[in-house]
């Protein structure tokens, strides 16, 4: 986990040593190809039976075709695709009975998502030509694809591990905003779609979603 938060360092001393101080090429105006995501992450919405999570992250990053509207780029549309690995700590225990999935509030209980992210962006800069760093303002909606959810627990001394769960909702989509000047962006992602799908806490449905807060860093 440490070494995750290494990677703005790295980011931050590649910027300084082999970034272009321009964001002209040929004819075309690109900019902000790449990102970054770290975030804190907390689940809302949970049932009022279910304890409060403990310290959660998330991590991503991929790839963003830029698309400006204008030809001074201050105006775009961003489409792209990337990685994404969540880490909860949180209060639902999952059990498979018969392969029916069964949830119930037990505290300590860890979640790990791998997920594919489909960002889709407008924004908005000041941007010019000849300079990097400047304000920007990008918001939108983010699609993922569940690539494997891993839920475990411990009881008696032995870790139980369920994976790819029937119950977990492989589909989910939510909004985005990041803002900031220069490298430093805040970010927000808040979820629509809840992680699980049919299912229920003392006949209470769960509509719990995911809600992050971080930073984001852009890379040409």
């Amino acid at each position: 986990m440490k070494n995750i938060f290494l990677i703005p360092f790295f980011i931050l001393c590649n910027n300084l040593y082999s970034q272009k101080d321009s964001l002209d090429i040929g004819d075309k105006y690109l900019e902000d190809q790449l990102y970054i995501n770290l975030s804190y992450n907390v689940l809302y919405k949970q049932p009022k039976e279910v304890s409060s999570s403990k310290f959660s992250y998330g991590i991503s990053g991929g790839y963003i075709k830029d698309i400006p509207i204008v030809t001074n780029g201050k105006l775009a549309f961003g489409v792209g695709i990337g990685y994404g690995f969540d880490s909860f700590n949180h209060g639902v225990k999952v059990s498979q009975v018969s392969s029916k999935d069964f949830l119930e509030s037990i505290p300590n209980n860890k979640l790990r998502i791998h997920n594919i992210e489909m960002p889709l962006q407008f924004r908005i800069r000041s941007s010019e030509v000849n300079k990097y760093s400047f304000w920007r303002i990008y918001a939108g909606v983010k699609i993922t694809y569940n690539l494997n959810n891993k839920f475990s627990y411990v009881t008696n001394g032995t870790t139980v591990n369920f994976s790819n769960i029937d119950s977990f909702n492989k589909w989910q989509t939510g909004l985005t905003i990041s803002a900031g000047y220069g490298t430093f962006n805040f970010y927000a992602y808040y979820g629509l779609t809840p992680i699980f799908k049919d299912t229920m806490i003392n006949n209470i449905p769960i509509n719990t979603k995911i809600f992050k807060l971080g930073l984001s860093f852009y890379l040409l």
